[in-house]
């Protein structure tokens, strides 16, 4: 009979084991992340701004627009965006592929967040795991154990489409 009992308890306990580390999946790509970008997020693929209806791809490091009929990915923004200071504009963390496709659903849900500023940014940031990026004014006094972290891929979920800037859970 105990042999029994430990017998189911083991597999039991296998098939747990096997099904939560099947389900584990963790990213990160702050190197990747700009300056501009709120903190709080190991792994983004996608801001939402609200405030010019655009997106950045973080891992393509391009910008995405609705111009002349379609959308069209560029480096810079278009000149009508001369204005839109990205540091102070809100942003959506969207991890999600080809966010601009459910445009609509976006622009409906985060009307509320036009004009809304507040959000902490990297390059303001005190916490180490940020002066991954090259970029960031504390770049030199980072000491992490991957230099390049940026293009690795461990741990963070990447299902968390909506959580965004101080409101949302972190990417933590």
């Amino acid at each position: 009979m105990k042999k029994q009992i430990l017998l189911i308890a083991l597999f039991i306990t296998t098939c747990f084991g096997f099904t939560a580390s099947a389900q584990v999946s963790v990213r990160f790509n702050i190197g990747l992340q700009p300056l501009w970008g709120p903190v709080g997020y190991d792994y983004v693929d996608y801001y939402y701004m609200p405030d010019i209806d655009a997106y950045y791809d973080v891992p393509g490091g391009v910008y995405v627009y609705f111009d002349g009929g379609r959308w069209v990915r560029s480096q810079y923004l278009p000149p009508r965006y001369a204005n839109y200071d990205v540091y102070h504009g809100y942003k959506v963390v969207i991890n999600e592929p080809s966010p601009w496709l459910h445009n609509d659903r976006y622009r409906t849900r985060y009307a509320g967040y036009r004009g809304r500023g507040g959000q902490g940014v990297i390059r303001d940031s005190h916490e180490e795991r940020y002066w991954a990026n090259p970029s960031h004014p504390q770049h030199g006094n980072w000491h992490g154990e991957h230099h390049d972290e940026g293009r690795h891929e461990g741990h963070e979920g990447h299902g968390n489409e909506g959580h965004h800037g101080n409101e949302g859970h972190h990417g933590r």
